[in-house]
């Protein structure tokens, strides 16, 4: 068995370990953003993402709700640069950025399981 420097194994664990994108923002332009969906799909399946959650009529707790929450599951924080950062994503970002506003979108990481 071959010896791994703690430096090596916190940095593997932070490429793998399950990361989730929290979405939440208003759609304006619904026209516009119709366009969106489809052509995120596709990407997001590429990256290994999973939609855990969507809702457009959220129930609120507290606070003001936006019009679009989402809830997404990627495999690492790698994964999640690697899919913002992917040309096509790029190629139509603009598509949701001239849609909406109040845009919010954090990474979460998993809890380690001990």
């Amino acid at each position: 068995m071959i010896a791994v420097s703690p430096d090596l194994n916190e940095f593997i664990k932070n490429i793998t370990m399950a990361v989730y994108v929290v979405n939440a923002y208003d759609i304006h332009d619904f026209e516009t953003f119709k366009e969106y969906p489809p052509r995120v799909a596709p990407l997001l399946l590429k990256y290994g993402a999973k939609v855990l959650a969507m809702d457009t009529a959220p129930k609120v707790l507290e606070g003001i709700p936006k019009t679009m929450n989402a809830v997404i599951e990627f495999p690492s924080e790698e994964a999640v640069h690697n899919f913002y950062n992917d040309p096509e994503y790029q190629s139509f970002i603009h598509l949701r950025l001239n849609s909406t506003s109040n845009c919010t979108m954090i990474i979460l990481k998993q809890f380690e399981k001990k």
